[in-house]
C-alpha cells in the first residue's frame, strides 16, 4: 500500500511513520487553513497569523489521526492481533495488522474504539475552544480549537459509512460476520458496500468538476472514491488469501529439486547457463550438498563484465539471512507476508543448513488461482501466476 515511510517515533509501543505522500497533505492543509478558511471566518489578523493558525491546524490534524488509529491499535493488541505500526500516508493514517481479528466481538470492538476516540478528542477541542473564548485567550487559538473539533466530528462521520474498509465497514463486517459465523462472505458484503460508496464519491466529484464551483475538491473525492474501491478489493482478497494459504505448510509448495550452483563456478557459466536460462534473480550455493550462500543478480553486477571469467560464485556470494530463507514446516501464509515484506519472489527453503527446496511467489499464486476458483469466488480470476490482476 505504501512507498517509502519515515519513522517518526514510538508510542504505547507502536511505531508511527509517515509516508512521503502525506507530505501533499500538509501542505494543501496548511495552504487552505491560512490562505481561506480563517480569514474568511476570522477577519482582520495578519497573514503571519493565519499561516501560524493553518500550521497549528494541520498539527491537530496530525494528533486527531495518530490518536484515532493508535486507538485502533492499543485494543487490537489487547486481542493478541500483531501490529506493525501506524502510518501516515495520502489520504489519512492506518493501523497496520498482520492478521484478521480472532473474533466478531474483536473486530467490532477494535473497529468502533477509533471512531469513540475521534468524539472523544473532537469534545476535548471542543470544551478547550469555549474555555478560551469564555476566560479571554486570543480568538485565533480559539478558532483554531474550534476548528480541530469540526475535524474530528468530520472524521467521525466519514469513517462511520458502513463500506469496507472504513471503521463503519468493519464495524458492518463484524455483525454479518456474527450473524453468519463466516468472515469470507462478510468480508464481500462489506467489500462491495464501500465499492459503491466509493463509486458514489467518483460520481459527486465528477459533477463538481463538470459544475466547475470546486474542482479541486471534485477530483479530491475521484481520488478518495478510488482509493476506496481499491482497498475494498484488496481487503477482501487478503482475506481470501489468508483462508487459503493459512495451515498450510511451505513443503507443500516449495520445488523439491531446486537450481543450485556450485561457489567453484565462473560467473560467466552463472550469467550464461543459469541466469539467461532459468531467469532467477538469485540462487542457492550449494557444496557437498550443504547450503553455504546465495548468490544474486546484484551480486553479479557489482563485478566489471570483464572481470566474469576470472571471478567465480564463491567470491561475490553472500550468508542467506532470514530475510530470504524459510522453513519447510512454516505456515505459507507467513512465507507470503515475508516475500511482501522483503520484495522477493524466491525463498530459499532449508533444514538446518541444507537446502530442502524453493518457494516461488508464482506457486502460491496458482494455487490461489486454483483454490479460490475450486470455491467458486469471483475474486480468483483476479489471481494469476504472475500475480494480482486489476
Amino acid at each position: 500500500m505504501f512507498g517509502r515511510a519515515i519513522k517518526l517515533f514510538t508510542i504505547f509501543g507502536f511505531e508511527v511513520r509517515m509516508d512521503l505522500s502525506w507530505t501533499i497533505i500538509l501542505v494543501l492543509v496548511v495552504w487552505s487553513l491560512a490562505g481561506g478558511v480563517f480569514p474568511t471566518q476570522y477577519a482582520g489578523y495578519s497573514q503571519t497569523t493565519y499561516w501560524i493558525m493553518g500550521l497549528a491546524g494541520a498539527a491537530g490534524l496530525f494528533v486527531s489521526i495518530v490518536f484515532h488509529e493508535m486507538w485502533h491499535s492499543i485494543i487490537a493488541q489487547r486481542y493478541g492481533l500483531p501490529m506493525k505500526g501506524i502510518t501516515l500516508f495520502l489520504f489519512g493514517g492506518v493501523a497496520e495488522m498482520s492478521d484478521e481479528p480472532p473474533s466478531p466481538k474483536a473486530e467490532f470492538l477494535m473497529a468502533i474504539a477509533g471512531p469513540i476516540s475521534s468524539v472523544v478528542l473532537g469534545l476535548a477541542f471542543l470544551g478547550l475552544g469555549l474555555l478560551a473564548g469564555a476566560v479571554g485567550w486570543p480568538t485565533p487559538v480559539a478558532g483554531v480549537l474550534i476548528w480541530l473539533a469540526v475535524l474530528n466530528g468530520i472524521l467521525v462521520a466519514f469513517n462511520l459509512i458502513p463500506g469496507f474498509p472504513l471503521d463503519g465497514g468493519r464495524v458492518l463486517r463484524s455483525i454479518l460476520w456474527h450473524v453468519k459465523g463466516n468472515l469470507r462472505w462478510a468480508t464481500r458484503v462489506a467489500s462491495q458496500v464501500g465499492a459503491i460508496f466509493g463509486l458514489v464519491l467518483i460520481g459527486l466529484g465528477v459533477l463538481n468538476l463538470l459544475a466547475g464551483a470546486n474542482p479541486i475538491g471534485g477530483l479530491w473525492w475521484i481520488l478518495i472514491g478510488m482509493f476506496i474501491r481499491s482497498a475494498a478489493k484488496q481487503g477482501y482478497q487478503q482475506v481470501l488469501i489468508r483462508q487459503a494459504l493459512a495451515g498450510e505448510p511451505v513443503r507443500r509448495f516449495m520445488n523439491d529439486q531446486p537450481v543450485a550452483v556450485s561457489p567453484a563456478m565462473p560467473l560467466s557459466s552463472l550469467v550464461e547457463d543459469y541466469v539467461y536460462r532459468y531467469h532467477f534473480k538469485m540462487f542457492p550455493v550449494v557444496r557437498d550438498d550443504q547450503l553455504v550462500g546465495c548468490v544474486t543478480t546484484r551480486d553479479i553486477r557489482e563485478v566489471p563484465r570483464e572481470q566474469w571469467d576470472q571471478q567465480t560464485v564463491g567470491d561475490v556470494s553472500h550468508n542467506c539471512s532470514a530475510d530470504n530463507t524459510i522453513s519447510a514446516d512454516e505456515d505459507a501464509m507467513n512465507a507470503l507476508q515475508k516475500m511482501n515484506s522483503q520484495k522477493v519472489s524466491r525463498l530459499i527453503v532449508t533444514d538446518n543448513g541444507q537446502l530442502e527446496g524453493i518457494l516461488s511467489l508464482k506457486d502460491l499464486l496458482r494455487f490461489l488461482s486454483l483454490k479460490i476458483e475450486l470455491e467458486d469466488e469471483p475474486l480468483g480470476r483476479r489471481l494469476s501466476p504472475d500475480g494480482p490482476q486489476p
